[in-house]
């Protein structure tokens, strides 16, 4: 959808407005490159241009702010952001961390 949006302008005048077109290669890249996957043995974070890997011993809890992704607070008082992580996936969290991080909807 992106791509058809940005390409009527590029047919209309392909020498001002072809560069409209890395627009959605740039969005592409983004939304196939960045991600968290949770493991038993840890986080593995991903962006565009890096990674990290945390383990749960790192881990001292995740925070939900109001606008964005989840945070996770580590041992040593950093904070990292977990790409693609909302509140909805609080339960895949708190089964995955063997109980590190509560899950606020269990019985």
């Amino acid at each position: 959808m992106l791509f058809f949006c940005v390409s009527l302008p590029v047919i209309a005048w392909p020498a001002a407005f072809a560069w409209l077109l890395l627009i959605p290669v740039a969005v592409g890249i983004w939304v196939a490159r960045i991600r968290t996957t949770v493991t038993p043995d840890g986080l593995e974070l991903r962006s565009v241009f890096g990674a990290q890997n945390l383990s749960w011993t790192q881990v001292r809890g995740v925070r939900f702010p109001k606008r964005g992704w989840a945070r996770a607070d580590l041992g040593d008082g950093a904070e990292v952001a977990l790409p693609a992580v909302g509140f909805d996936r609080i339960r895949e969290l708190a089964a995955a961390s063997n109980g590190r991080i509560p899950d606020p909807y269990a019985e």
